[in-house]
């Protein structure tokens, strides 16, 4: 929603694609864009959002993803897995596959944008599936730059560490607010979502002979995955 809305205000005609309809409506309504409702893990709905951008597209910002539990890989659950892989890995595969001939008929101006992470660069204690999908993220990023090297596209990654967004960690711990809320605790001025839609503009806003292959944005106060200071 923050990249929507930073995108809509630099002059981009946002076409805003998630799952429910009532959020993704009101949305566009507000950037004066479009609504699709998406998931990116249905083909169907990956195809209808394809028909519904249309035959050119400038910029691609895969965002969907998003992390559940902190079990140890000795203790995984595999459905839990399995749906990071298909959300954050096979979503950005899907779209990205879809929309890459709109991309390519942007007369050189197209531009993939994926949300990766941290925990993409870094493993720590607790990441198991979700670090394991934003390798596999990082990796599909630097295939994509090297099979499109020739074709008048550019694929970027943006990492970000620490972001206190609306469910990132209310979802990783299932909707308990308490473990979701201390995440954050002692940490002065975690990123937000308005700083990371921000890195994603300067991208976006770079000539079209500028790649920026990978933009890896933490807040201050983080120094790496498992290195954070809190105040007391």
């Amino acid at each position: 929603a923050a990249t929507a809305r930073r995108l809509a205000k630099d002059g981009f005609e946002v076409v805003c694609a998630a799952r429910r309809r009532e959020r993704i409506e009101a949305l566009a309504q507000e950037v004066s864009g479009r609504a699709v409702v998406c998931d990116v893990t249905s083909a169907q709905d990956v195809a209808a959002l394809a028909d519904a951008v249309g035959p050119r597209l400038e910029l691609l910002v895969n965002n969907a993803g998003g992390a559940i539990g902190l079990e140890p890989v000795a203790e995984a659950d595999l459905d839990d897995w399995r749906t990071m892989f298909e959300t954050n890995v096979l979503g950005v595969v899907a779209v990205t596959k879809s929309l890459l001939p709109a991309l390519l008929a942007a007369d050189g101006s197209g531009q993939v944008v994926v949300l990766g992470s941290t925990a993409g660069q870094t493993a720590y204690e607790g990441g198991g599936g979700y670090v394991a999908a934003k390798f596999a993220v990082r990796s599909v990023v630097d295939m994509l730059r090297l099979e499109l090297v020739d074709q008048p596209v550019r694929i970027c990654e943006v990492a970000p560490g620490m972001v206190r967004s609306e469910g990132f960690s209310l979802t990783r711990f299932r909707g308990d607010e308490k473990r979701a809320e201390a995440v954050y605790a002692g940490v002065a001025e975690p990123l937000t979502s308005e700083d990371v839609a921000d890195c994603i503009a300067w991208i976006a806003s770079r000539p079209a002979h500028v790649n920026i292959d990978r933009l890896t944005v933490r807040p201050r106060a983080q120094a790496a995955n498992h290195k954070v200071h809190r105040e007391t």
